[in-house]
């Protein structure tokens, strides 16, 4: 992906993607209840990020790029703090629509009721000779379940190099730690401290190349009790990597 693409705000690819299903300029202002002089704003703005010559060449690149990454296409742009109603998300990447358009947390990519498309299976990696261990038990958690809890440790802390380290190549690939510092404060920060964390359930997902595992814990902010917080973990280098997060 380019650094134009991720650039653009989520009401951009929202006018770029009416250009390509046959809007114009009258007809997105129409559907967007906004002026024919916002939608010109957009356009110009998407033209400028992705370089390109005209509004249908910039419509093109982004579905072109949308179209190889399946999983950041999605209703909500990562970094954007607007959340929608009755819904709150920090990782990410964050969103599915397609995969991400997670209820959570971003990077790629987050739903807390914030939007962060941090999702990133299409692209996951790992270690093809180390299987996903079973779920865990009520008298042992396994090794993903404790790398699910010291990852958000880091995150708890305010670590937010230290949590993005952590996190896998997938992720890496569509989150800078810049980006994930931003939406991580912007989405993590409100919620206040934990006051308790218990393990729901760990599950093993066969999805391609090698599967991952989906830990969801219950747990109680200070100003948020009983969110669901659900982080998808693949196993690389040995380790288990944080590839997706999202808190409902």
């Amino acid at each position: 992906m380019t650094s134009g693409f991720q650039a653009l705000t989520e009401k951009e690819k929202q006018t770029l993607r009416l250009l390509v299903d046959g809007h114009d300029a009258k007809s997105m202002a129409r559907h967007l209840g906004l002026s024919v002089h916002t939608i010109n704003e957009r356009l110009r703005d998407a033209r400028r990020k992705l370089s390109a010559s005209s509004s249908r060449e910039a419509a093109r690149q982004l579905r072109e790029i949308e179209a190889r990454h399946p999983e950041i296409s999605g209703d909500k742009a990562l970094g954007e703090a607007t959340a929608p109603s009755g819904m709150e998300q920090l990782a990410l990447p964050a969103d599915a629509r397609r995969m991400v358009r997670p209820s959570g947390w971003v990077a790629g990519a987050i739903i807390m009721s914030f939007s962060l498309a941090l999702l990133a299976f299409a692209a996951m990696s790992g270690d093809a000779d180390t299987p996903p261990k079973p779920p865990a038990t009520a008298q042992a958690e396994s090794a993903a379940v404790a790398a699910a809890r010291d990852w958000l440790a880091l995150v708890e802390k305010g670590d937010w190099n230290g949590s993005w380290a952590a996190t896998g190549a997938s992720f890496k690939a569509l989150n800078t730690v810049e980006t994930w510092t931003r939406v991580a404060q912007q989405v993590q920060l409100p919620l206040g401290a934990v006051k308790s964390r218990v393990l729901v359930t760990e599950e093993s997902v066969p999805a391609p190349p090698y599967g991952y595992q989906m830990v969801k814990f219950r747990t109680d902010y200070a100003n948020k009790v009983g969110a669901i917080e659900t982080l998808s973990l693949v196993r690389e280098g040995g380790a288990w990597r944080v590839v997706g997060v999202t808190i409902e």
